[in-house]
C-alpha cells in the first residue's frame, strides 16, 4: 500500500514515536486508521437512529433542538472557577 501523508501528520507520528506513545509510525497510521473506521460505523448507527426516530416522530426541528440545548443547559452543573481566572480554571 502507498500512501501521501500530510508533512505535519508525519511529524505527529515520528514525535508520539519518540515519545513512546506508538511503537512505530505503522502502528500509529494503522491505530489512526482504527479510530477512523470505529468513528465512521458510530456515524452511520447515529444516521441510522435519527432517521427512525424521524420516521416515528417527524422532523426534528431547529426548534426541538433549540429546547433540548435549553434543557440540557437547566440541568447543567457548572463545576469551573471565577472566569478569567489566569490558573486553569474558568478559561475556555
Amino acid at each position: 500500500m502507498s500512501a501521501t501523508v500530510d508533512a505535519e501528520l508525519v511529524e505527529a507520528s515520528q514525535a508520539a514515536v519518540a515519545a513512546g506513545r506508538a511503537e512505530s509510525v505503522s502502528a500509529w497510521v494503522n491505530d489512526a486508521l482504527r479510530q477512523k473506521v470505529e468513528l465512521d460505523r458510530r456515524l452511520r448507527a447515529l444516521d441510522d437512529f435519527i432517521a427512525s426516530y424521524e420516521t416515528d416522530h417527524g422532523e426534528i426541528t431547529d426548534d426541538d433542538m433549540a429546547a433540548a440545548v435549553r434543557r440540557a443547559r437547566e440541568r447543567a452543573i457548572v463545576v469551573r472557577g471565577n472566569p478569567g481566572d489566569a490558573h486553569g480554571r474558568g478559561v475556555a
